[in-house]
């Protein structure tokens, strides 16, 4: 009897990281130019010059698409916030190095911001995605960098929370419609102020109680 013959798969050559990000970049351009609810999987690998076949094999979904996009967007945030992290610097200085520049890195893409929020950033993506691992690494790096530290009580927590700090302020400013998103920028002046009093706050009991169970409910969120 005869067996069915496996798929024939792409081979993972350098031109195999070539087509990827061409797939990536051709769906960007099409969100951004007919929207993400208008744009097929077939549109996008005829834009490509990619079989639908093989597109599939690279993504399976367009969320898949954005994901891998916004995890480049992350690794360029990175990228641009390390150098503003500064020994001797406040927390709040940190904090709004690291928001203001995630605006500035997302900013292009605010047509289609909610398609950032659902398929990036949703309750569908693993709480230990890359993407999520890097943001809360970037966020130590600023506990760690702060002076003066932050109370040792809540120090190895704080990552956690200022990450989920961040989903909060991309959440608000994937639906802000104000020029330029002011309204979020203006969230962040008044609201950084507040977090780093928040902070200093925590040797009091009363305030390190309620960081440490925010802590544990995430933490709960990634078990």
């Amino acid at each position: 009897m005869m067996t069915a013959a496996a798929p024939v798969l792409p081979v993972r050559t350098p031109r195999h990281g070539q087509t990827r990000q061409l797939l990536v970049d051709t769906a960007m351009r099409l969100f951004r130019d007919g929207g993400y609810e208008k744009t097929t999987m077939r549109a996008i690998a005829l834009a490509a010059g990619v079989s639908v076949g093989n597109a599939y094999y690279y993504f399976g979904s367009k969320d898949e698409l954005v994901r891998e996009f916004y995890g480049q967007l992350q690794a360029e945030h990175l990228a641009r916030c390390l150098p503003l992290l500064r020994e001797g610097q406040s927390l709040g200085e940190h904090l709004r190095a690291i928001l203001g520049a995630g605006l500035d890195v997302l900013g292009p893409y605010h047509g289609f911001g909610p398609v950032f929020v659902s398929a990036a950033m949703g309750t569908s993506v693993p709480a230990g995605a890359p993407a999520r691992q890097a943001s809360v690494e970037l966020f130590r790096e600023a506990v760690r960098r702060s002076r003066p530290l932050p109370p040792l009580a809540v120090r190895a927590s704080l990552p956690d929370l200022l990450s989920l700090l961040h989903r909060g302020i991309t959440l608000y400013w994937a639906y802000d419609s104000s020029p330029r998103q002011e309204r979020t920028r203006r969230l962040i002046a008044n609201g950084v102020p507040l977090v780093a009093k928040l902070v200093v706050l925590a040797r009091l009991p009363v305030v390190r109680k309620i960081i440490e169970e925010t802590a544990g409910l995430i933490r709960g969120e990634k078990a």
